[in-house]
């Protein structure tokens, strides 16, 4: 059996006097897609920005590649990730093929002075990178905005060049912090069919929070079913049964399906 590319054991958090997350623990294979689902407040971003070493822990621990986060090092750039805000000043000036460019991790860090030999170097990898912010911003449909502003951008063109961002280098991690918040229903089902394209691609492994339980079923190899602590994880089929949705949601919730 593979590797997991995450392992998650007995994460706990508290946020203040509060208890966001209570013993999390779970593992990620390689080349699966899981959701995090759950009601609001039930701790789905704060476990993700807890993994990602954003926000503190105050128990447990998070490997990604086999290495603690907090020593990722280089292997950080080998890991995507979209935040449920992107929040930014909209009159900064960057141009979309600026801003995914910046996803680019040079390899090429030779100090001292210029010689041929590194400028050579340096002009291939600035070729590189543009030939990889060029295909990125293809792959997502938004070439024709490469010279725009960011500032301009709508929220659904805004979260296809958030994925090119992610898509310019190899990752082999990808994480989504509900990254479909604010695309209407149909901007979200291109948007989830583009994302299984290139997961099937590049071999991503992703983990994925959202709130609408229809694409998940739809879309997603594995579930976890979180309110506070993992209520439960398994299939699509198994974890968003009735009985689990009840223990998830209560007995409140109200299962939206979606027609295309």
């Amino acid at each position: 059996m593979p590797s997991p590319i995450l392992k998650v054991d007995g994460l706990t958090v508290y946020l203040g006097n509060y208890l966001a997350l209570r013993d999390v623990s779970f593992e990620l294979l390689p080349g699966t897609d899981t959701a995090v689902v759950g009601p609001n407040g039930a701790g789905k971003s704060t476990l993700v920005q807890a993994i990602l070493g954003l926000i503190p822990r105050s128990a447990g621990k998070v490997e990604i590649f086999d290495r603690p986060v907090e020593r990722l090092g280089h292997w950080c750039h080998w890991l995507g990730y979209m935040p449920q805000n992107f929040i930014f000043d909209r009159s900064f000036p960057i141009s979309v093929a600026e801003m995914v460019g910046l996803g680019w991790a040079k390899k090429n860090q030779e100090s001292g002075k210029l010689t041929a030999q590194n400028f050579l170097s340096f002009w291939r990898e600035d070729e590189k990178k543009s030939e990889a912010i060029a295909f990125a911003l293809k792959r997502v449909d938004a070439y024709h905005l490469r010279r725009q502003s960011i500032g301009t951008l709508s929220g659904g063109q805004l979260k296809r060049v958030l994925l090119a961002y992610c898509l310019v280098m190899p990752r082999q991690l990808l994480v989504l912090d509900e990254a479909f918040a604010g695309v209407d229903v149909q901007g979200a089902a291109d948007f989830y069919a583009l994302l299984n394209e290139l997961k099937r691609e590049q071999n991503w492994t992703v983990l994925q929070v959202s709130h609408d339980i229809d694409m998940v079923s739809h879309h997603c190899d594995r579930v976890l079913c979180l309110n506070q602590t993992v209520v439960c994880t398994g299939t699509p089929e198994i974890a968003l049964s009735p009985q689990n949705l009840l223990a998830t949601y209560g007995p409140s919730f109200s299962r939206y399906h979606h027609h295309h």
